[in-house]
C-alpha cells in the first residue's frame, strides 16, 4: 500500500494501470467494468471519465452485472467498506420496526428477482428506502433489472465523483 494524494482526474490519470483498476474496483465490483474504464485513461475532464464509465455500465452482461452487486451489502446489514458504510448512513439509529421489514422484505426480494436489492440510498433515511423496496416490489424481472442497472449508475456517479475529490486514500501497488 501507499498513499496517493490526490489532485483530481490528473492524478487518476497518472496511476498505473493496475492501481487505476484497484481504485475503481472501489467504486463497483467488476472487474470488467474497472478494467475497461482504467484502460481508457486518459480523460480529458470529470465528464468525460463518468460519461465512460456509464457507457461501459450499459454494456456490462449480465453476469458482469452479477459481479458488480456483490460488492453491495444489503440495505440495513452492517457495511464492510467505507463507501457503502457512508451511503448507508441515513440507515444507522432507524427504528427497529423498520430495520426488521427491511430485513424481511430483502429477503423476499432476493427470493423474487435473484439480486440483491440496490438503490442510491446516499443518506436517505431507511423508512424511504423501504417505501422504495415495497414500490420495486412491484415490478416484473425485467424491469427491475433496468432499474437496478440505472441505480447502480447512480452509485458509481456518485462513487467515481468522490473519487475525484481532493483528498489522501491510499492503494494496492
Amino acid at each position: 500500500m501507499r498513499r496517493v494524494d490526490w489532485r483530481g482526474l490528473s492524478s487518476f490519470n497518472e496511476l498505473s494501470e493496475r492501481q487505476a483498476i484497484s481504485t475503481l474496483y472501489e467504486c463497483c465490483s467488476s472487474s470488467i467494468w474497472a478494467l475497461r474504464v482504467a484502460r481508457a485513461r486518459p480523460f480529458t475532464d470529470d465528464d468525460a471519465l463518468l460519461d465512460y464509465a456509464d457507457l461501459i455500465l450499459a454494456e456490462l452482461t449480465e453476469s458482469d452485472l452479477d459481479e458488480a452487486l456483490s460488492g453491495h451489502p444489503r440495505i440495513g446489514d452492517r457495511a464492510d467498506n467505507p463507501s457503502s458504510q457512508r451511503e448507508q448512513s441515513g440507515v444507522v439509529g432507524a427504528e427497529a420496526a423498520v430495520l426488521s421489514e427491511l430485513k424481511e422484505l430483502n429477503a423476499a426480494y432476493e427470493e423474487r428477482f435473484g439480486h440483491v436489492y440496490l438503490v442510491f440510498a446516499n443518506g436517505r433515511p431507511a423508512a424511504e428506502l423501504l417505501g422504495i423496496l415495497k414500490e420495486r416490489m412491484r415490478n416484473d424481472p425485467d424491469t427491475e433489472r433496468r432499474v437496478m442497472r440505472m441505480e447502480l449508475g447512480k452509485i458509481n456517479r456518485s462513487r467515481l465523483t468522490r473519487m475525484l475529490t481532493p483528498a489522501v486514500e491510499y492503494v494496492d501497488d
